[in-house]
């Protein structure tokens, strides 16, 4: 995302005025484990103000499994790990049905997923079967077992990690499951004066553990509901059904994005409004988080990919072609 500017004029309701705070206190504390990526810090924050869920893909090592933990942390609601394996079975994410002898009747026992926050940890390392029974409750929010159906509290967050370049003995996640992510992040390897903070710090005392929480599960869907009152002028959702429409016509991109991609940007795009003094969404807003957004909801061509053009490029040459309501 571009620089944070505050192009709007200051909140008339008091209590987007509140929501922004509480948001920049979250990213604060995050930020004192997680050095030097404030971009991707906003980003997590958004995604969690916008109700939407998250895949972190990036080299080993450079804290994707700590950052989904710091944000968990830094809230005050249930969260869950799972570590997914080849092994891993779809009961052991939703839950199973156990028989109960002295009832003589069957108990349903919530798997992890019934979390406000769940670590999907290396989730393309499960079958395709286990990543499957994730469909319907990051969509849905309800998971069925058993042909009964359970809710699943609000607020919820999905944060999947992934490692991009060890591919064997995995399972690429399909369109249909990465369609369900929010955003797709990737942290990178930090700047050297970040990473020499990173030593000094990490090496003589574990900072996540000092992490206490700054909101609690309720603040946090009281925020959501906040954010979700966000003006956005009928010109911008002409914006982005343009945007779209023009994913879908690129001969770079074998597969375009799909109108729950328009939905995603735009809940984005008003959580980020807030969190940069406004009520209300700009052009900007939007082009800051296409790339991110957009970026895993496409399959590039083959020409493309043989040209070595990646989705974040070839969204940026759309977003240059696409007119901009008020330009």
């Amino acid at each position: 995302m571009a620089a944070d500017t505050r192009d709007g004029a200051p909140f008339q309701d008091e209590e987007m005025g509140a929501v922004a705070l509480l948001a920049r206190r979250i990213e604060a504390n995050v930020a004192s484990v997680i050095l030097g990526k404030d971009e991707v810090i906003r980003a997590c924050v958004v995604a969690l103000l916008a109700g939407g869920h998250l895949v972190i893909e990036d080299y080993p090592g450079v804290g994707k499994t700590l950052l989904a933990k710091a944000l968990a942390r830094s809230i005050a609601c249930r969260f869950a790990r799972v570590q997914f394996t080849p092994d891993l079975l779809p009961s052991d994410v939703t839950g199973v049905g156990v028989f109960n002898q002295k009832t003589g009747e069957f108990e349903f026992r919530p798997g992890p997923i019934f979390a406000n926050i769940v670590l999907a940890d290396e989730i393309n390392r499960a079958s395709p079967k286990t990543q499957a029974s994730l469909l319907e409750c990051m969509e849905e929010r309800q998971a069925t077992i058993d042909n009964a159906t359970h809710p699943i509290a609000a607020p919820f967050m999905v944060v999947a990690t992934q490692n991009p370049i060890e591919y064997e003995g995995t399972y690429p996640l399909p369109e249909a499951q990465l369609d369900r992510f929010m955003m797709r992040l990737s942290l990178g390897y930090p700047a050297p004066d970040a990473e020499a903070a990173l030593l000094a710090e990490q090496t003589t005392r574990d900072p996540f553990a000092e992490l206490d929480p700054v909101a609690d599960a309720g603040q946090v869907l009281a925020m959501q509901k906040a954010v979700g009152r966000v003006g956005v002028a009928p010109a911008l959702h002409r914006y982005v059904v343009a945007l779209l429409t023009a994913t879908r016509s690129s001969r770079d991109i074998y597969l375009g994005a799909s109108p729950r991609a328009g939905i995603a940007l735009l809940r984005a795009a008003k959580a980020l409004a807030v969190l940069r003094g406004r009520d209300f969404v700009v052009p900007q807003d939007l082009k800051d988080l296409s790339a991110r957004v957009l970026g895993h909801r496409i399959i590039l061509s083959a020409d493309a990919r043989m040209r070595g053009q990646s989705e974040e490029a070839v969204i940026a040459g759309l977003l240059a072609g696409v007119p901009v309501p008020g330009a």
